[in-house]
């Protein structure tokens, strides 16, 4: 029970302190080369790594004795291949609106408007007979107010990229549900790993049509590739896909949205900016949702 409470838990609040804390290399990275471009590289970068943790981990359970026969069988396969296409398509679409969108909408209105799949995730999930409880719903809504104060620094308006964002937001909720489908079928690794061979295939094909990227600049942003690509996409997806087995995805929807407080402390870390009453404000009200959020958990492990 405290393996899984671990998991469930902690695994998608990494996932958030990595993405948070990697805005800088991808502000980098944007000034060198395309969306497409960027997306490709990361995606391609994080196939590999996780190709080579795949091969790992099956010879670690070679040499434990562990059965294979299940991995082998036609059904498992099938739901791999499926269930990795599904992610890489939502999660190259999901990105690449996002990229779209930033060229005319400030970061802090993106971000707050791509979080608020917190609360299309309970609402889509209402159509798959999936219920939140009261007090999930209650955090939705301390999140959401949390949201605006970390990352709407401006008078809130509406630009043309808003829409790209907003269709960006329901695409992550679309992915999120798909790998709760999917997770309980096949091992969360391998199916990261499809995800994001699909992923650096699509991008590829969107950057030979819209883009005309050069060896050298890819060259110089090298180390923000790498980094988003081994932890930001093959590290913090994969979180993201082994802690949503058998957990509730509009929980770790809000544990995932921790995201943008861990992005405004480190850009007051980074740059020496002290953060304002309405940031601290912000800070504390999502770590009230995400406490709610464990409390129908913990009434449930009592029982």
């Amino acid at each position: 029970m405290r393996t899984n409470w671990i998991r469930q838990n902690v695994l998608p609040v990494a996932a958030a302190l990595i993405w948070g804390t990697a805005f800088v290399f991808q502000s980098v990275g944007a000034d060198y080369v395309g969306p497409f471009t960027f997306n490709a590289a990361r995606s391609a970068v994080a196939f590999l790594f996780l190709l080579v943790l795949c091969a790992a981990l099956r010879l670690m359970r070679r040499k434990a004795g562990g059965e294979e026969a299940e991995r082998s069988a036609p059904t498992y396969r099938k739901d791999l291949i499926l269930g990795g296409v599904c992610c890489g398509v939502a999660l190259t679409v999901a990105a690449n609106l996002q990229q779209k969108g930033i060229e005319s909408t400030s970061p802090g209105k993106a971000g707050f408007i791509t979080a608020l799949y917190i609360v299309i995730v309970p609402i889509l999930g209402l159509f798959l007979k999936k219920k939140a409880p009261r007090s999930i719903w209650l955090g939705i809504v301390l999140a959401v107010a949390g949201l605006y104060c970390l990352c709407i620094t401006e008078e809130f308006t509406i630009a043309a990229g808003d829409f790209y964002i907003l269709l960006c937001a329901f695409c992550f909720a679309g992915h999120i549900l798909v790998i709760d489908h999917f997770t309980q079928k096949v091992d969360g690794v391998e199916m990261s790993c499809i995800q994001f061979l699909v992923a650096a295939v699509l991008s590829a094909v969107g950057m030979l049509v819209s883009e005309s990227p050069t060896w050298e600049a890819i060259r110089v942003c090298a180390w923000p590739i790498l980094y988003v690509g081994v932890f930001s996409s093959g590290v913090a997806y994969t979180l993201q896909i082994v802690a949503q087995k058998d957990s509730n995805p509009t929980v770790v929807s809000l544990l995932l949205s921790l995201e943008s407080v861990f992005a405004t402390i480190a850009g007051a870390i980074a740059f020496g900016n002290q953060m304002s009453g309405k940031e601290y404000l912000g800070c504390v009200l999502m770590l009230a949702a995400v406490v709610l959020a464990q409390l129908p958990e913990k009434k449930r492990a009592e029982q």
